[in-house]
């Protein structure tokens, strides 16, 4: 009998231990102390994460409608965000349109008492339905856009950059008609030189700019002509570069593949199929959108768009692994990996913010549809700085944000920063 109890109040005493210890290391998380929960301010009372970790700075960048004679005009469908630093962010446009004020709401009775457009909560105005989409004959260099020229449209100002007070301090002009559609810009955070990347999907090239964008340094892929081989691509999306400097390809939306070169440029390799409605295996693809490498593991992963999935390969193209990005709404545009090691995701159809391990395991989220400051309309971009601001552009919404870290928030729910590694 004494046994038993001996037994027994053993057995209480490492369940309390356990307890205990339990509570000590929810703690020390900040997920034990009363209203931490998961919020990205532990301990705030009331409220709700609407911006995540971050807080929208309002009137960043300004409006290219505040160039002189150009106050008719604004901005396109917001394609790319790079923030070289938090004073040189480059921010790019598919050209502009309209500067026209919202539309008063009215009243359409013969469709419904209660019926009126536009409705308030919600944007007014899709930019990327602009001039530049999926036009017969834009496959081989057709330049016909829907509207006219100067009235429904215009192709300047594609490329800008702004400071951390959202002036407008660069505009990179003279490449407006070099561009068709261009997708994304960024620098190689290997290079030590700076060097500016732009991918243009319906030029199907890739263009290398010296820094101050003075000088076209090398063009990969022959301008206007599509194919799939190791010299053209069928307009590619995405970049993403290791540490010795090779270069991956998401290419794109209409080839189904990704496509590997050297630091100079020269084609290695290629790898992916074309899937179907019934083929989903792995290395098959449909609509390559986004591209991450970690420098570490040298592992890329691929935002397979259409299969809504995000497959991982080694960097010759091994299938290694692969997870869902989630159900019928998601619409995953891209994904980045930065220094925080993690798999962050834009995803237009949530209009959230996403982070994964590496493993595919979910993280956190964040992040509203709409076009008020801080919601999202098409994340079609995204970058931070080294002081941590977190950048968007939107094709949607046809602009650019700025986010700041908001005081006392949880660092390790912000979006990573880059590697920097060659030139800090």
């Amino acid at each position: 009998m004494r046994k038993r109890v001996w037994v027994l109040v053993t057995f209480a005493v490492a369940v309390a231990a356990i307890f205990l210890l339990s509570n000590r290391l929810m703690t020390v998380s900040g997920q034990g102390r009363p209203g931490a929960g998961f919020a990205a301010v532990a301990g705030q009372k009331g409220g709700q994460d609407e911006f995540g970790p971050y807080e929208p700075v309002a009137g960043w960048p300004k409006s290219v409608s505040t160039i002189p004679g150009n106050e008719k005009w604004t901005s396109g469908a917001g394609q790319s965000v790079f923030a070289d630093n938090p004073n040189r962010v480059f921010v790019l446009y598919r050209g502009e349109l309209p500067n026209i004020p919202r539309p008063q709401a009215k009243v359409y009775p013969e469709a419904g008492p209660a019926l009126s457009f536009p409705v308030a909560q919600v944007p007014w105005r899709n930019a990327s339905v602009g001039p530049v989409s999926v036009l017969p004959g834009a496959l081989e260099g057709n330049d016909t856009d829907r509207g006219q020229e100067g009235l429904d449209h215009k192709w300047e100002n594609c490329l800008v950059v702004v400071d951390a007070n959202g002036n407008i301090i660069e505009r990179w002009t003279q490449w407006d008609k070099t561009f068709r559609r261009p997708h994304f810009v960024a620098i190689n955070p290997y290079d030590a030189q700076k060097n500016v990347w732009l991918v243009d999907d319906y030029r199907h090239a890739i263009f290398k700019f010296s820094p101050d964008g003075k000088q076209l340094l090398q063009t990969i892929g022959e301008v206007n002509k599509s194919g799939n081989d190791s010299g053209h691509f069928s307009r590619p999306t995405f970049l993403a570069w290791l540490p010795d400097g090779s270069m991956f390809v998401s290419d794109g939306y209409a080839n189904t593949r990704v496509a590997k070169f050297d630091k100079d440029g020269k084609f290695l390799l290629t790898w992916g199929e074309p899937s179907t409605a019934t083929q989903k295996s792995p290395n098959y693809f449909n609509n390559v959108h986004g591209i991450g490498v970690d420098p570490q593991t040298r592992r890329v992963f691929v935002n397979d768009r259409g299969n809504k999935r995000i497959q991982v390969f080694d960097e010759n193209g091994k299938f290694l692994d692969q997870w869902t990005t989630g159900g019928a709404t998601s619409d995953i545009h891209l994904i980045y990996v930065g220094s925080d090691r993690n798999v962050w995701g834009a995803d237009r159809g949530t209009s959230k913010i996403i982070k994964w391990d590496l493993n595919g395991n979910l993280l956190y989220s964040w992040g509203s549809f709409g076009d008020a400051p801080g919601q999202m309309f098409g994340v079609h971009g995204m970058s931070t700085d080294q002081e941590g601001n977190f950048y968007v552009a939107e094709v949607g919404g046809g602009r650019a944000q700025k986010f700041r870290p908001r005081p006392s928030a949880d660092p390790a729910l912000m979006v990573g920063k880059p590697f920097y590694s060659a030139w800090r």
